[in-house]
């Protein structure tokens, strides 16, 4: 009997498949990366996800955004991502939140567990407020780092904060944890391919470095799961 399932089935074994309809992820962030990463994930048998995300739709997200056409901008993408996933897998538990994470507010996303945790959102203090909760309730992150004004998806790896190099937000990250968990490893998703020059604040991207960043990620996790 054919089922949406038998292909990954076949692909990874009853047991395996069995073991990621169990797992639940938390996903921050849902624009050219965590779009991605949620698509893969509740294609590859993930039914529990929580994704958060403050943001609407805009013009400027259709040339990379998942979720983005000219029939949803304006629209939550908490709630475009739940909707599309729940038409991938109607069996799915997706909890949305329409947050912007911070220090003060970081607990209440919390009150679920979650087997691993997801951070592709593009906010420094949002990147470290994740951090400090992972890091201190050791529970596994993955960090997505920048993506922007870059073209060669083949230069993206994921390696420890400590190995990156030619991403000034990787930098960031790397004083971070160097001043706050300098014995503890993080895993990020970075790129060794050198930014583009343009005019200072310039925003500049395209579908391909960001989509294939969060399928690597969500490839990493479920790896993380299985192997």
């Amino acid at each position: 009997m054919e089922s949406k399932w038998n292909r990954l089935e076949n692909l990874l074994g009853k047991e395996n498949l069995s073991l990621l309809q169990n797992k639940s992820v938390l996903i921050v962030g849902l624009g050219g990366v965590g779009g991605y990463v949620a698509e893969a994930l509740i294609r590859s048998g993930v039914y529990h996800l929580t994704i958060v995300d403050h943001d609407v739709v805009s013009l400027s997200n259709l040339n990379r955004q998942i979720i983005a056409l000219e029939s949803t901008v304006g629209m939550k993408k908490v709630d475009l991502i739940q909707k599309r996933c729940f038409d991938i897998n109607k069996e799915a538990t997706v909890f949305s939140y329409p947050l912007f994470v911070t220090d003060s507010n970081i607990d209440s996303l919390f009150e679920h567990h979650y087997d691993y945790v997801i951070d592709a959102c593009d906010t420094i203090t949002t990147k470290q407020a994740l951090i400090k909760k992972c890091m201190s309730e050791d529970i596994p992150l993955i960090s997505c780092m920048g993506t922007a004004r870059k073209m060669d998806p083949t230069k993206l790896q994921i390696v420890d904060i400590s190995k990156t190099n030619s991403d000034p937000l990787a930098r960031i990250i790397r004083k971070f944890m160097r001043e706050n968990f300098p014995n503890q490893k993080l895993w990020v998703l970075s790129s060794s391919e050198v930014a583009m020059k343009m005019e200072s604040n310039v925003l500049a991207s395209s579908i391909f470095v960001p989509a294939t960043a969060g399928l690597l990620i969500a490839h990493f996790v479920i790896d993380e799961f299985i192997k």
